[in-house]
């Protein structure tokens, strides 16, 4: 397997990997046009030239990161690829100098074993505000905040 930087043709693999576990209301769908415009925040784990994880990395403030878009396809689970992908965002969250990088996710239990920690969407202000206020399931969203600290601050 290789974790890599996406690829403006990893595209379409990626938005039918997001759109698998949207479909069944496991995670928030995303339309193309916004994959295509988020590219360079995008990883991908590839194998045998097949996408079969990805996410990304979307920076919020200067000192704050969203994990996002976080799937694997399902005949890949439970490898590690999902573990992966959350090592290389934070490794790159580490060389961007950001100290805190959190995900709302509905795999809450993945994350915390991952190293992330509950916390309530309130402490979230950036994002509720800039993004969450204009997302289809708000002020009811079901995901829950999770987040790791990097650098104590």
């Amino acid at each position: 397997m290789n974790i890599r930087k996406a690829r403006i043709t990893d595209m379409e693999s990626v938005h039918r990997l997001i759109s698998y576990y949207a479909d069944q209301g496991l995670m928030l769908a995303r339309p193309r046009s916004a994959l295509y415009e988020a590219v360079r925040e995008f990883t991908v784990a590839e194998e045998k030239g097949e996408i079969i994880g990805a996410g990304s990395l979307h920076i919020i403030w200067e000192d704050l990161a969203e994990i996002r878009a976080l799937a694997v396809d399902p005949r890949y689970t439970r490898r590690g690829i999902g573990r992966c992908l959350v090592q290389s965002f934070l490794e790159e969250a580490r060389e961007l100098g950001l100290p805190r990088v959190f995900a709302l996710t509905y795999q809450s239990v993945f994350f915390i074993k991952c190293g992330f920690e509950p916390i309530p969407k309130e402490k979230l202000p950036q994002k509720v505000w800039k993004e969450c206020i204009n997302c289809p399931k708000f002020p009811n969203c079901e995901e829950e905040a999770v987040i790791i600290e990097l650098v104590k601050l």
